[in-house]
């Protein structure tokens, strides 16, 4: 049995699972056709016409069924990000996209300052949400990875670079804002602002070397209704709205519940964790903050899918491997269950389960919610300064 369990955890098979796992099932999407063509990987056929309408002057948010469904929403500097890819044909394109994308989070995770054997648990704690993230053809590990970026250059005192992963982020997808949680944690914050407005300028002009000032303007005054309306589609949609407030209102049978009642009181709990201040230089505290900072993102945003819990899930690692040692059985519960629960849209888990409570309720948050409270209760409570780390213990 420790044989396996050692084989499991090993750096070769983690490091092995993790890239031929997210490289199978975009492989299949591209060999196997289904019903719909496209539909094997539409998302990336979003991403690589977001560049070309932009090229075009063609507006990003439109609907354009003869090339695929579904709709961009998707912001000028986004395409700057997937131009490279669509010099090459579409299946090879959505390939290096999808491998671009494993690699990147996996990088982001190894330069966290923890050990080897800490990064690889968080790999293979988010080993399920990578397949389905690949599957998918997501953007959402490269959204992960800049968050964490975000940290280990602002703990590295490279505010500059740091500056632009969160602007990078932001401007890609809004989630990528959670990066200014890490504000407190530079020792040289004006540096910090003062290259976030420099990098925020020149992220804002780039897209016009490839288009023109006035589309790019025009696009972003378009950009913020287009996301008013994919929020409101969120809400009554049967696969996203996947979040606290999802999971309150379908329990609930409350169809016009209200975000903020939801998210002031998670954002007074998010603001009370980090005011320790005597702990901001504490590793482990940071570590918390960060999982906190990435389960945040997912659980308590109305456009959270289940591809989006690969960005949860690194929290969920990331938490697992800073919790104080030895571990408790409720927090190894808490954890199984997160396994279980927030990967119950792949074929492992019961169907039934899935489609008679766990979809309709939203239910995948839960998990993520109970142990994103746990993490605020010991970012208040936990003596950091008396902990002695130790390498990361199993499950």
């Amino acid at each position: 049995m420790n044989k396996v369990k050692d084989f499991i955890t090993s750096k070769p098979f983690v490091l092995w699972a993790w890239f031929v796992l997210s490289f199978l099932p975009i492989l299949k999407g591209v060999l196997i056709p289904g019903a719909n063509p496209t539909g094997n990987y539409n998302n990336y056929l979003v991403y690589k016409h977001n560049f070309i309408n932009l090229i075009h002057l063609h507006s990003l948010f439109g609907a354009q069924p003869e090339f695929y469904f579904d709709l961009n929403h998707y912001g000028p500097v986004f395409a700057m990000v997937i131009a490279p890819f669509t010099i090459f044909p579409d299946k090879i394109g959505v390939i290096l996209w999808v491998m671009f994308n494993s690699w990147i989070l996996y990088l982001a995770v190894r330069k966290l300052p923890i050990n080897e054997k800490q990064y690889l648990a968080i790999l293979l704690i988010s080993l399920f949400s990578i397949i389905g993230s690949a599957g998918n053809t997501q953007v959402n590990p490269l959204i992960a990875a800049l968050v964490l970026f975000s940290y280990t250059f602002i703990k590295n005192k490279q505010d500059f670079w740091a500056a632009l992963m969160i602007i990078l982020g932001t401007a890609i997808k809004l989630y990528g804002i959670v990066g200014l949680a890490f504000f407190f944690f530079s020792d040289n914050k004006i540096k910090l602002i003062l290259s976030m407005v420099f990098w925020s300028v020149v992220l804002f002009a780039l897209p016009m070397l490839f288009s023109s000032p006035a589309f790019i303007i025009k696009t972003y005054h378009d950009w913020y209704p287009d996301l008013v309306a994919k929020n409101a589609a969120n809400v009554v949609s049967s696969r996203a709205y996947v979040c606290v407030m999802g999971m309150i209102s379908k329990i609930f049978n409350y169809s016009n519940l209200p975000n903020t009642v939801v998210l002031l009181p998670a954002l007074g709990l998010f603001g009370l964790s980090i005011t320790r201040i005597k702990y901001w230089r504490n590793v482990q505290y940071q570590l918390l903050l960060a999982a906190s900072v990435l389960i945040f993102t997912v659980i308590f945003s109305s456009g959270s899918e289940p591809p989006t819990y690969i960005i949860d899930m690194i929290g969920v690692g990331i938490w697992f491997v800073a919790l104080k040692r030895p571990i408790t059985g409720f927090e190894r519960v808490l954890l199984i269950f997160a396994l279980v629960v927030t990967n119950a849209p792949s074929d492992i888990f019961p169907h039934f389960l899935w489609v008679t409570y766990v979809r309709p309720y939203a239910l995948i948050a839960l998990p993520s919610f109970m142990i994103w409270l746990k993490i605020v209760y010991e970012m208040l409570t936990r003596k950091f300064d008396e902990e002695v780390t130790t390498p990361v213990a199993a499950v």
